[in-house]
């Protein structure tokens, strides 16, 4: 097979559409992040942040989404991936997230995300942060 008609393997595929899905979260807009989102997809949060920490369906997600976002100055939280790795279905992230927030402080914590990605989907995600710095910036 010659480069030119090389296919995209299914870990190209969902590596980019996390890529975009933080594109997308970046900008704030709930509607359009919720639509990367499995209708029976789960975001679990690392730690014991009382509103933020533990399992969440796909409807308490974009809640806690809409809650948050009206937290920052400018509506949104930027996510910056800075290196994935891909098996199957699955796609990992270390990440960076930066947001100046209304009360004065910034936000800028690293994580690690584990998405499951199935037939253009996100199924489920795994966030690992700094659960102090979260909760010094959202609720100290």
């Amino acid at each position: 097979m010659s480069s030119s008609t090389a296919e995209v393997s299914i870990e190209q595929e969902n590596k980019a559409l996390v890529s975009e899905f933080m594109e997308v979260f970046s900008r704030g807009d709930v509607e359009a992040i919720l639509s990367f989102l499995a209708p029976t997809a789960t975001w679990w949060v690392g730690g014991t942040i009382e509103g933020i920490s533990g399992t969440k369906n796909k409807e308490e997600f974009g809640a806690m989404l809409s809650g948050l976002s009206a937290t920052t100055k400018t509506g949104a939280i930027a996510l910056r991936p800075l290196a994935f790795t891909a098996e199957g279905e699955r796609v990992a992230v270390e990440t960076e997230s930066y947001s100046e927030m209304s009360n004065g402080k910034v936000y800028n914590n690293l994580y690690h995300f584990v998405f499951i990605v199935r037939d253009g989907k996100i199924h489920e995600v795994k966030e690992y942060l700094d659960t102090e710095h979260t909760r010094a910036v959202f609720l100290g």
